[in-house]
């Protein structure tokens, strides 16, 4: 499709060529001083790979619930689980060690640090139960969890909030003010 290329300008200057649009006041003073034209891409632009990348994703096929329940924070400095796998197995490479075994390796030490961190919430909580005070909110949460937490508040207004509910109740009644419109009794589709 030729028409969908080139700038402005040149768009512009067909259309007024081939009498489909009425020469624009401004075409004059473009044509003397044209915009700036960057230069694009020859090709795709190729997709950044690490090295690490290829021990991501078999971490990620050996341990699916891994995506939704390690959380992936942009602004965090902690690297995400399966990036500390990946590079504990190029770590593990460079020392000499095989492949297989490299990855036996860390993924051992991440079910290690998975059990610690769930015994260690788990003692948490016991030491909260012995002195009567209010259970400790999760420091390893999913990050299922998080979000759900985040639009409780949210979920709760839906039901409660008499501005929402006032809304519902106006939508309600023009849906059956439209069906009655249309000779169905309200309530029926």
């Amino acid at each position: 499709m030729s028409f969908t290329k080139g700038d402005l300008l040149t768009k512009t200057r067909k259309l007024v060529n081939g009498l489909a649009k009425v020469k624009p006041v401004w075409l004059k003073a473009m044509e003397k001083s044209p915009p700036a034209v960057f230069p694009r891409a020859e090709k795709k632009v190729e997709r950044i790979c690490l090295p690490e990348d290829v021990y991501v994703n078999k971490f990620y096929k050996k341990h699916p619930e891994s995506l939704h329940e390690d959380p992936i924070k942009i602004r965090d400095f902690d690297p995400t689980p399966s990036r500390i796998f990946g590079c504990r197995v190029l770590e593990l490479k460079e020392e000499g060690v095989t492949e297989e075994d490299a990855i036996d390796v860390a993924d051992t030490e991440y079910k290690l640090q998975k059990k610690a961190k769930k015994k260690a919430y788990k003692r948490l909580k016991e030491i909260a139960r012995i002195r009567g005070t209010k259970l400790p909110p999760n420091p390893y949460p999913s990050a299922v969890k998080e979000i759900q937490a985040e639009e409780k508040k949210y979920v709760h207004d839906r039901f409660f909030n008499p501005r929402i509910l006032e809304i519902v109740d106006k939508l309600k009644e023009q849906q059956a003010a439209d069906m009655l419109d249309r000779g169905r009794p309200a309530g029926t589709y």
